[in-house]
């Protein structure tokens, strides 16, 4: 079975369209948004060439105590320990003092390795069509306009197969309870449900960020694996903790999705 490309989330031209905006931002984010915008400058100083917020609340579909805050630094230099231990205080800051965020994630690079010609269909498309400028000069000016096409399925998520081992250690590691493998369930769900989806989305002719949208695109394509694909697309927003869940993802669905991924559209080019 398949199904007809749609043009979802692209512009009259075919690129995919940038998917958020501040003004976007439902109103009860609006306070932590503005708390963070101000604090990175505080933090940050001259070592900030640019912020972002990415994910629902951009996108306007966050959900009050449910939904993270998702920030993206752009440093003029590569992020040093320091950085990170920068954004950690400032992350927990965050979380304790509004209600309406379930926690706060930072990506930090340096302003070249996002324009970096090796990055400019991963982290430079992410930057350009899935971040909401927050600060700073936004670098989509410097960066090509995306097709979703099969180079960039390739260099988005054509690694399954290699995050796989580190998602089985992470897993080893964590303590033996739901609310240790809750995190765990929530992100490598979220991961395996955008894999599913970049590797129709060439056939799909289009761009979403909706799990369960994201989720019917692959199952269009491969109905032998849909209703896997949404399950983990609901466990993305509803986490359980059952180890089973994990056990599947890394020892099935996980290990066939990156099989299929690379005959389709081969592997992502290796980084340093």
């Amino acid at each position: 079975m398949t199904a007809q490309g749609r043009g979802r989330g692209l512009d009259a031209e075919g690129y995919i369209e940038r998917e958020g905006s501040l003004a976007r931002v439902p109103e009860a984010f609006r306070p932590v948004v503005a708390a963070a915008r101000d604090r990175l400058r505080d933090v940050f100083g001259a070592r900030l060439d640019g912020a972002y917020v990415y994910g629902s609340i951009p996108r306007g579909t966050a959900r009050e105590g449910r939904s993270d805050l998702d920030l993206l630094l752009s440093l003029h230099d590569g992020p040093t320990e320091a950085d990170r231990a920068d954004a950690r205080v400032l992350e927990a800051a965050l979380d304790q003092e509004f209600a309406e965020i379930d926690g706060v994630g930072t990506l930090l690079f340096s302003r070249a390795r996002l324009l970096s010609d090796l990055e400019r269909h991963d982290l430079g498309w992410f930057v350009a069509c899935l971040c909401t400028p927050l600060l700073g000069e936004d670098l989509a000016g410097h960066l090509p306009r995306y097709r979703p096409d099969a180079l960039l399925a390739r260099e988005t998520n054509g690694d399954l197969a290699l995050l796989l081992p580190r998602w089985r250690e992470r897993i080893a590691a964590a303590e033996d309870t739901d609310e240790a493998r809750r995190p765990l369930v929530r992100s490598m769900s979220r991961h395996l449900v955008r894999t599913g989806f970049t590797l129709v989305m060439p056939r799909w002719n289009g761009w979403t960020s909706d799990l369960g949208e994201m989720a019917g695109a692959f199952g269009a394509y491969y109905p032998e694996r849909a209703s896997e694909m949404r399950e983990a697309a609901t466990a993305g927003h509803e986490p359980t903790g059952d180890p089973a869940v994990l056990h599947s993802y890394t020892h099935d669905l996980g290990p066939w999705l990156a099989r299929e991924y690379t005959r389709v559209h081969g592997v992502k080019a290796p980084r340093p």
